[in-house]
């Protein structure tokens, strides 16, 4: 590179040249991005060669400087080069490597936890209480573990009654009638609470858990769950609830769903009555249906008038007012219309039973 340079100036160029001539060696040997760094520190460095005879060019004398200048602009260049390759070397053998450490198929399937679904239960409740709500109620809701007064006292039940024994309601604090505590037998109490606290009209669905001492069998649990109604207004009657059932049954079983009541007994209620809806299968006609068996009618739920005792226990006037209550266990009516013949099968939690109802 300084052959054709004055003799005077051989010294700087031969320095340049060698370490140009140098170079590649000592960038070939940096296997990592900060060893390469080091290596253009040394080699381009303010410490470096070239970067001492970069800052004597001012010393030099003025016809010496294009020469000089023009081999350390030559030499800054070819080590930029070789530099600027081998970086470029070392980056993408790092980046292969790390492709080939993070590498993922992205056509295979992805791994995927199976999705679940709510409970046939839930499903139930949430779908009657949607039918309800679209009638014109409100959702209630109250403690599962209530004073006796508000399970039995306050909805005319007498102390006399059998449910009222230690053997057939699961009780916290049992003794003291005044003062006993125990798991609701029914969701009842929260209509009585619901009626303290608010003036007519009253239109409410209460859907919630239920105790009772039953033995579990294909048609008892201990815990089950109910949704209860209740509406109390001005010149309520009992063709109110029938029509409000028949709806629900429609909506609920299908629209050619009729309903019959039959007269029963309930302490709450007066008059009161069981309601049956006709057989959505086979109507009656088939003595080997799943749902009612021949008979064309299906005993669903309980229902009647609120005994006056019962408002007025809550402060109402029942010669201004009058309501209806009715009252159905969840597991039962999802029983009716999916087939279910084993109540067992709620609680088992079979994943062959629960994938039916997505």
């Amino acid at each position: 590179m300084g052959s054709n340079l004055p003799r005077h100036m051989s010294s700087p160029v031969e320095e340049l040249e060698a370490v140009v001539s140098e170079a590649p060696a000592r960038i070939d040997g940096a296997t990592s991005v900060d060893e390469i760094d080091e290596v253009e520190a040394q080699l381009l460095g303010k410490d470096s060669t070239l970067g001492r005879v970069r800052r004597s060019m001012g010393s030099l004398d003025p016809e010496d400087r294009p020469v000089v200048g023009a081999a350390l602009q030559k030499a800054t260049a070819e080590i930029n080069d070789l530099l600027a390759s081998k970086r470029a070397g070392i980056e993408a053998a790092a980046e292969k490597a790390r492709l080939e450490a993070e590498w993922i198929d992205v056509t295979l399937e992805s791994v995927s936890l199976p999705q679940g679904s709510l409970h046939l239960i839930q499903q139930t409740i949430d779908e009657v209480v949607d039918i309800f709500v679209g009638l014109g109620y409100q959702v209630a809701a109250g403690p599962e573990a209530e004073l006796a007064y508000y399970n039995f006292d306050a909805l005319n039940t007498p102390a006399t009654h059998p449910s009222r024994l230690e053997s057939d309601t699961m009780y916290l604090d049992f003794g003291d009638p005044a003062d006993e505590v125990l798991l609701r037998a029914h969701t009842s109490p929260v209509q009585v609470r619901w009626m303290e606290n608010h003036e007519p009209p009253v239109y409410i669905v209460v859907p919630g858990k239920a105790y009772r001492t039953d033995t579990i069998d294909a048609t008892h649990l201990p815990v089950f769950h109910q949704i209860e109604g209740l509406a109390v207004d001005d010149d309520i009657q009992f063709s109110d609830l029938k029509g409000t059932l028949l709806q629900f049954a429609r909506e609920y079983f299908g629209p050619e769903t009729t309903v019959r009541l039959r007269p029963h007994f309930f302490p709450f209620t007066e008059p009161s009555a069981e309601l049956d809806i006709s057989c959505f299968n086979c109507d009656g006609n088939d003595l080997d249906c799943r749902v009612c068996s021949g008979a064309g009618w299906v005993e669903l739920l309980g229902c009647g008038m609120v005994d006056p005792n019962v408002l007025e226990a809550v402060g109402y006037d029942p010669g201004s007012v009058s309501g209806f209550a009715f009252g159905m266990g969840v597991e039962r009516i999802a029983q009716v219309r999916h087939g279910i013949s084993d109540m067992r099968t709620y609680i088992d939690n079979d994943i062959r039973f629960l994938r039916q109802f997505p």
